[in-house]
């Protein structure tokens, strides 16, 4: 490859982010494939036992740190940023009836790995269209991915304190999504400053004291963890951890000065609320068969976990509220 190809397309990489805005994307950008120089840490999070049950980490760990891995072939990765804030921190905790159970945003609506995958493979589609040649792979959250390294990588954003990426004009409730691609484009800067400064909102909001040190997360203590990824009951110290919190967790995005001043109610129609998920009925749950638990949620975030997850963190949630009385 010579010229112009072997430099990148300009033009074709401009006609592709403008058609993933088309497609409903908060932002883009391109991010090259090289090598991740801070991919020791990721080996060193894995020793520590910091992921907890998640062992595909470990399994990926090859590839996360080293992202060209991930497709043979691949160039370059379009990623995108699609904002779910949904405008308002949903039911407090204080006034939530002894019967519902808090949701994490992002989960308020129809699964995004169903509403932005079928988006994302458009925008896949649109890079083969100008690439003829070129083969593309999407992931919208899954598989062997480092995110948030390739979206601060396109440009997008910095790593915080709470390890979340933070767009300068989004803030970070965003969900990444990424298509490799062997097609040449032209990969953006990364994105080189960290904007969180001497803040430290996030360490100090984190009930369950999480965050051990700024970027530095235990997954084991994390409510999200706890709530999504964690397999087996609770331990009692675990299950005090979670809370009032049915699934998912916001608090350390919710303090973030940038979420405050910057985070937007998302008029993304694909990502609208519904208002059985915000704060949802935990003895209910319980009450669900299989049948009846795909028929209400099989089609969101909480088919992660699956009916016996969400039974342990409701049964979980009455436990602790119960407790506190």
């Amino acid at each position: 490859m010579t010229g112009r190809a072997a430099r990148g397309d300009a033009q074709a990489t401009a006609r592709i982010k403008q058609a993933a805005l088309a497609l409903g994307c908060s932002a883009v950008g391109i991010a090259s494939l090289e090598p991740d120089a801070h991919g020791g840490a990721l080996d060193r999070w894995l020793a520590e036992g910091f992921a907890g049950t998640m062992t595909y980490l470990h399994r990926q760990a090859a590839k996360r740190k080293d992202p060209a891995r991930i497709m043979e072939g691949a160039a370059a990765a379009v990623v995108t940023l699609t904002d779910y804030w949904h405008g308002t921190a949903g039911p407090d905790a204080a006034a939530a009836s002894a019967v519902r159970g808090r949701v994490a945003q992002y989960a308020w609506s129809r699964d995004y790995h169903r509403v932005l995958g079928e988006r994302h493979e458009r925008l896949a589609g649109t890079i083969r269209e100008l690439f003829p040649e070129a083969r593309t792979r999407m992931y919208v959250d899954a598989g062997p991915v480092p995110e948030r390294g390739l979206a601060r990588r396109a440009g997008l954003g910095w790593i915080a304190k709470n390890t979340m990426l933070i767009h300068p004009q989004l803030g970070s409730y965003t969900v990444i999504g990424t298509v490799f691609t062997t097609a040449p484009l032209v990969p953006d800067l990364p994105f080189a400053a960290d904007r969180c400064g001497s803040c430290t909102r996030c360490l100090d909001a984190c009930p369950t004291e999480a965050l051990v040190a700024p970027a530095l997360l235990d997954a084991r203590r994390c409510i999200s963890y706890l709530t999504i990824e964690h397999r087996g009951g609770f331990s009692e110290d675990e299950r005090e951890m979670v809370g009032d919190w049915a699934f998912g967790c916001d608090v350390c995005q919710a303090v973030c000065p940038w979420n405050e001043r910057f985070a937007r109610a998302t008029p993304d129609p694909g990502l609208a609320p519904r208002p059985d998920l915000q704060a949802f009925d935990l003895e209910a749950l319980l009450a669900l068969d299989e049948a009846g638990f795909q028929a209400r949620f099989g089609d969101t975030p909480l088919e992660r976990p699956g009916l016996e997850g969400m039974r342990r963190n409701a049964a979980a949630v009455l436990a602790n509220r119960a407790a506190a009385r």
